[in-house]
């Protein structure tokens, strides 16, 4: 959520960024946003001279009482009564301009960074850099469910039976690797300094509306029915929520956090529910890192935060690449955001396996968190979040590039002492 002083100071800026975001329908918001925060304002000032009228007149009053002029006393008591009757109604309106303000302010997008690259969709996504070969090996390479069924590791059939589409039973050796992926994320973030958490996995509802925008919330949580209950899509909701309403020392600053969780997601919209993999479910696992620190320091943290995971990445001997997502893929709250690819070499090309993401202060206004600065001034800190890892579907990533000849799967020297010291899955 922007600051309601830029809207009123640089209108065009904000239209502006609209526009570079393709969200021409949303221009009119700006217009809007303008008019209810001047009735607004001038609702306050009508409301601050009544009490102070109010005030000086029921001073008056007894004074008039004592000098027995009793005509006069009951006029300044009746002219008190319809000051206490307007400004009840103008106290009304205060509420009523103020949360269609909000309503407003809540869909308006963030303001992006300068970097990002102008695009309508993720199809003019720009490619940044690559890490490692991608290589296509001489044998061929199944479909990762069929990689998995020959290892015995999996078994979507029962999970239509007990859950329906997009949930899985994983097991034996495989299940084994997807935790020792999750343990190897936990202990390599441990390793880089990060604080290890792991978080509630339900929030409330004002935390989701601090996080994310409402098209988010709808297409992706899922809401406990009867409660001010959300399972969280992604740890990032709640280790973000952690913060709500809190004064933040500016000695505190940064936070720098690693989250496991269970994520839960409708994926309402995404194409191949139906189909038999991993790649796009209700129900997965997470390693994530959450940084809030001073907003001059957020570039360098977003920077540092995607290395990282490229080089988890690559410690599994995948390659991986970073694609810049353009405007127009970028959600509403995000200043920029970049994206890990990893190779498939059964495709041929590069899929997502994680997303970096620079939000600047607009959580933090949302869910009012703040920073008293060493100068004694209160500001917004910046928030960001990564994914570290995402198994499963960082599995199909790591059977296709560990996939042997003979069938069997390589582990490398990372995750061997996570997997009980074996070089190998047969």
């Amino acid at each position: 959520m922007l600051d309601i002083n830029l809207v009123r100071t640089n209108p065009d800026l904000v239209r502006e960024n609209i526009r570079k975001k393709f969200q021409d329908e949303k221009l009119a918001l700006v217009d809007e946003v303008l008019e209810l925060d001047r009735k607004n304002r001038e609702a306050i000032q009508r409301a601050d001279f009544l009490r102070s009228q109010r005030n000086k007149i029921s001073k008056q009053i007894g004074a008039l009482m004592g000098q027995g002029k009793k005509d006069e006393a009951e006029a300044a008591k009746q002219q008190v009564k319809d000051m206490q009757d307007e400004l009840a109604e103008i106290e009304q309106k205060e509420v009523e301009y103020a949360e269609e303000v909000r309503k407003r302010m809540l869909v308006i997008p963030n303001i992006i960074d300068d970097s990002v690259p102008i695009g309508k969709d993720d199809s003019e996504n720009v490619e940044n850099e690559r890490f490692g070969d991608p290589v296509v090996p001489e044998w061929e390479i199944p479909y990762h469910v069929d990689i998995m069924e020959r290892l015995n590791g999996i078994d979507l059939d029962a999970a239509r039976r007990t859950s329906g589409n997009g949930f899985y039973y994983l097991k034996g050796d495989i299940a084994r690797l997807h935790s020792a992926i999750l343990s190897y994320a936990r202990d390599f973030m441990i390793d880089r300094g990060f604080t290890y958490y792991v978080p509630p996995f339900m929030i409330h509802g004002n935390v989701v509306t601090g996080v994310m925008s409402f098209a988010e919330m709808e297409n992706m949580m899922y809401k406990i029915e009867g409660e001010d209950l959300y399972l969280i899509g992604t740890s990032e909701h709640s280790m973000i929520g952690k913060f709500i309403d809190q004064m933040l020392t500016e000695d505190e600053l940064p936070q720098t956090l690693t989250s496991y969780s269970p994520c839960f997601r409708k994926e309402v919209g995404a194409h191949g529910i139906e189909e038999r993999g991993v790649y796009r479910i209700h129900q997965f696992e997470k390693q994530e890192m959450v940084v809030v620190c001073k907003p001059e320091d957020s570039m360098k943290w977003y920077n540092k935060m995607w290395q990282l995971t490229v080089e988890f990445f690559r410690s599994m001997d995948i390659p991986v690449r970073t694609l810049e997502c353009c405007s127009g893929d970028l959600a509403d709250l995000k200043v920029k955001s970049c994206d890990v690819e990893a190779w498939s070499p059964r495709q041929q090309k590069y899929f997502e396996v994680g997303s970096c993401s620079n939000l600047g202060d607009a959580q933090a206004r949302r869910l009012k968190i703040r920073v008293k600065g060493a100068d004694g001034k209160k500001y917004l800190p910046h928030t960001l979040n990564n994914t570290v890892v995402a198994p499963p579907r960082m599995l199909i990533a790591f059977l296709e590039n560990n996939l042997q000849a003979d069938g069997s799967i390589r582990i490398p020297e990372a995750l061997r002492m996570y997997m009980g010291g074996k070089a190998e899955i047969r």
